[in-house]
């Protein structure tokens, strides 16, 4: 199962129309083909699936959601940890 944790964009590369989004302290980039442009902004929250931004979500809304994810993974060891965080670029479930 995938789980998407909300990710703030940190970075946007209007050239290559990709954003550079940190989950959780991990940093990846991000494609915003499936955006409207102009719609994701420095400093919003968004979540991924596939390496792709599909939806900007209410800050607040993130925040509860990282507060959630941050006790569930303190209840983890490390490898099961990073695993959770890096595991949304492997998603096996794209539809192949």
């Amino acid at each position: 199962m995938c789980l998407s944790i909300p990710s703030k964009v940190v970075k946007i590369d209007k050239e290559l129309n990709m954003a550079t989004v940190d989950t959780m302290g991990v940093q990846r980039n991000a494609s915003l083909d499936l955006i409207e442009e102009g719609e994701v902004v420095i400093g919003d929250y968004v979540l991924l699936h596939i390496g792709f931004i599909m939806n900007k979500i209410d800050e607040a809304d993130a925040l509860d959601s990282l507060e959630l994810y941050k006790e569930i993974i303190e209840a983890m060891n490390e490898e099961d940890r990073q695993l959770a965080i890096l595991e949304d670029d492997e998603c096996p479930n794209r539809g192949e």
